[in-house]
């Protein structure tokens, strides 16, 4: 939505809100939430997101309130759509620009034809193991504290579903990528795993979320113009 065509309803915080929000690049799904939930104040609301984004990436976030802070499990469970950019002969660590390359390989001799091709075997259902570098946790533990001490992680394999991959411009090192997948799906995994199938490497150097089930992106407010906007509102009987 453009500043012109912001239009912000009449909320019922309390009742209960699925807000959607593009979230800002380097924020942490927990930012969003905590921006939100300090701007409610002095009330006292239920604020949670219904699906993390890593803080490099940007994209739709939703974001509920209330008595609908329930419902948060369904909407989380929904199908995705992410468009971004993997970057061909370089691997990191953490799958994407959060760490520093750790290895780089020669891309001289990849085609585009190969490249193309090579998306045929990430569709369907998949074996996928998350990155060392997540929010999983283990032992009680996000994995990615143990990973920046570097501890060794056992990770295991989870089932994932691609439904759509496809390939929407090639200008290498970089390619850009459209994917629709469920829950649980790692893109830096894809990113890595994709490098791999070509013999080569390849880790996630942009990523957006542009839909979580029928919410779009194109709907989303940014952060701050709700936040001002919610600090406008003076008195509870507005929250309700």
């Amino acid at each position: 939505m453009s500043e012109n065509e912001k239009q912000f309803p009449k909320f019922n915080f309390k009742e209960g809100e699925v807000l959607l929000l593009n979230k800002p690049y380097t924020w942490t799904s927990f930012d969003v939430v905590g921006k939100l939930r300090n701007s409610f104040k002095p009330l006292k609301l239920k604020v949670g997101h219904a699906g993390t984004l890593d803080p490099l990436a940007t994209g739709l976030l939703i974001i509920c309130t209330g008595k609908l802070t329930k419902q948060i499990d369904t909407y989380q469970a929904e199908e995705k759509e992410y468009t971004g950019t993997f970057t061909l002969g370089a691997t990191t660590p953490s799958y994407d620009l959060e760490t520093e390359i750790d290895q780089t390989f020669d891309i001289s001799n990849i085609t585009e034809a190969q490249i193309l091709d090579n998306c045929k075997h990430f569709i369907g259902d998949l074996d996928q193991f998350p990155p060392a570098h997540s929010a999983i946790k283990v032992d009680g533990e996000r994995l990615y504290l143990k990973a920046r001490r570097g501890e060794d992680v056992e990770l295991k394999s989870r089932k994932v579903t691609i439904k759509e991959f496809e390939i929407t411009k090639i200008e290498l090192p970089e390619v850009d990528f459209r994917v629709v997948c469920t829950k649980g799906t790692y893109i830096r995994s894809l990113a890595k795993d994709f490098g791999e199938k070509l013999n080569n490497g390849a880790h996630l150097s942009k990523l957006k979320r542009t839909r979580s089930g029928n919410f779009k992106l194109e709907d989303a407010f940014e952060i701050m113009e709700l936040v001002n906007h919610i600090r406008e509102i003076k008195t509870e009987e507005d929250f309700k």
